[in-house]
């Protein structure tokens, strides 16, 4: 039995991906849930003999990619999947660097679920696609002229990626469970490590560097 802890903060979700485990393989079981990066460091105190962490980078207080590291320090013989509403090409390169044995986009659930799980649990392997591993090949290599929000941390990455997709500051406040103040100073960051000195100055990078799909 392959024993997996999910962390996502949408019960919904949660409960969906379990339908979808239970309809494909009953050789996986759901031994625990999390809403937060809290509760799933919590939980693996007690009770980290299980084979993956099912990991959402979207999450309140600390984002996936936080605790993501928190979990490779701690409990690094558990390999993580993340599961993330966000195509491939604006997380994926930052989750496997940052320790991820793979990464799914939510949209490929119901296909590719139960095979990134065999994947990394049975076979000892990442899972990625083609253009994931394209694009970790590409940053491997040595080049000076790095785009500028490669030096973006985690969080300030993600505050850009919500700015540039039209969400308010209060909006991304609330989904992040932060202050609108802590993001102000996350954006003015941004503004300063990209050069830009407005949203539509960011909105124009993030198209000059095909960050939005």
């Amino acid at each position: 039995m392959i024993k997996i802890i999910i962390v996502d903060d949408h019960p919904l979700l949660r409960e969906g991906v379990k339908k979808v485990l239970k309809a494909q393989n009953s050789n996986i079981n759901i031994v625990a849930e999390a809403a937060n990066g809290g509760q799933i460091l919590e939980k693996l105190q007690h009770n980290n003999n299980v084979d993956l962490i099912i990991l959402d980078i979207t999450l309140p207080n600390r984002n996936g990619l936080e605790v993501l590291k928190d979990i490779r320090q701690q409990y690094n013989h558990i390999p993580v999947l993340i599961l993330s509403i966000h195509p491939e090409e604006q997380f994926a390169v930052r989750a496997m660097k940052a320790g991820a044995s793979g990464y799914l986009s939510k949209s490929s659930v119901p296909d590719d679920l139960v095979k990134a799980i065999h994947r990394i649990v049975v076979e000892k392997r990442r899972y990625i696609t083609q253009d994931v591993a394209e694009q970790l090949a590409e940053s491997m290599e040595l080049n000076t002229q790095r785009p500028a929000h490669e030096i973006l941390s985690d969080r300030e990455f993600q505050v850009m990626y919500m700015l540039v997709n039209g969400e308010k500051v209060k909006e991304i406040a609330d989904r992040l469970s932060l202050s609108p103040h802590t993001i102000h100073t996350y954006r003015a960051r941004i503004f300063k490590k990209l050069n830009v000195n407005s949203n539509v100055g960011l909105i124009r990078y993030a198209i000059d560097h095909q960050l939005i799909v």
